[in-house]
């Protein structure tokens, strides 16, 4: 019987088939091979009565690492200027990540009451040449939940961002219901405590959505630095016009997304933000 897990939770995974959910196991087999059942598989299971067995791990069409989710095809990244304070090189590495997995983008700007004028207006600045949607959330007063709603049909999206920033609140407004505890924040160190305890998959407004735990830190090892600039859209129009062949955009001479930058095509913010992650990826190369 094929389904697909919408839920794992202690070694248990839930599959959901037709209109009936099986609570599974995974193969022994499984463990050998290092492929590692995660929610959104497609799945082959044999049902030994009520509860049943995964036999069978269908092909990916993506998968997300951290956290572990596959076959989905949309990211809402979800980030606040305030509550916790904004944090760009973390948003630019959720978005990287979301990039390499090949997943439409779309950025939740939440909290934004809470926000200045001018922080605001900045943001939108450094990010007009990138072309990813921006939605203006207030999620605690449901406002902007019906623009993220019109995004779901026919796809399998994540909310995924920094612990604290309102994920499962956008949820619940979604849902119309508590479909996870919401948290409150850390006063002592201005993060968001980890409320959301499991990924699961839900069924909403003609697409399915994944709740994931949120977290503060992405390791970007797994993205092979000449693939970064593909990450970065607003590179694309320059990638291959520059003087030499093979140019990552760091510190070669003739390079045109350098001179995207100084005409203000590209926010020298993102670029900044580009080399950061080459050198850092330079200097671990190096350390090994």
């Amino acid at each position: 019987m094929e389904g697909i897990i919408v839920k794992g939770i202690g070694g248990f995974y839930y599959i959901k088939s037709g209109d009936t959910i099986y609570e599974c196991k995974a193969r022994g087999k499984f463990r050998h091979s290092e492929l590692t059942p995660m929610v959104g598989d497609r799945v082959i299971i044999e049902l030994q009565g009520s509860t049943g067995v995964i036999v069978e791990i269908l092909p990916r069409t993506s998968e997300l690492l951290r956290p572990m989710v596959a076959n989905l095809t949309q990211a809402f990244v979800v980030i606040s200027m305030k509550n916790p304070d904004y944090n760009p090189d973390l948003l630019n590495k959720f978005l990287l990540q979301c990039e390499y997995y090949g997943l439409k983008i779309i950025i939740c700007l939440n909290k934004t009451d809470l926000a200045r004028e001018e922080e605001l207006t900045d943001f939108y600045r450094v990010f007009e040449n990138v072309g990813y949607p921006i939605l203006k959330l207030q999620a605690k007063a449901a406002l902007g939940i019906e623009e993220v709603k019109k995004r779901l049909c026919d796809e399998v999206s994540v909310f995924c961002g920094p612990s604290g920033v309102g994920k499962s609140t956008i949820l619940n407004g979604l849902l119309g219901e508590v479909l996870m505890e919401t948290g409150s924040i850390s006063e002592k160190i201005g993060r968001g405590k980890h409320t959301t305890r499991h990924s699961q998959l839900v069924h909403l407004a003609g697409g399915l959505v994944v709740d994931t735990p949120g977290f503060s830190s992405i390791d970007l090892s797994f993205l092979p630095e000449e693939e970064l600039q593909q990450c970065m859209p607003e590179f694309r129009d320059f990638i291959g016009e520059c003087k030499f062949r093979g140019c990552i955009h760091y510190k070669e001479p003739g390079c045109a997304v350098k001179a995207a930058v100084q005409k203000g095509k590209i926010s020298v913010e993102r670029y900044d933000f580009y080399c950061k992650v080459i050198q850092e990826k330079k200097e671990g190369r190096n350390r090994k």
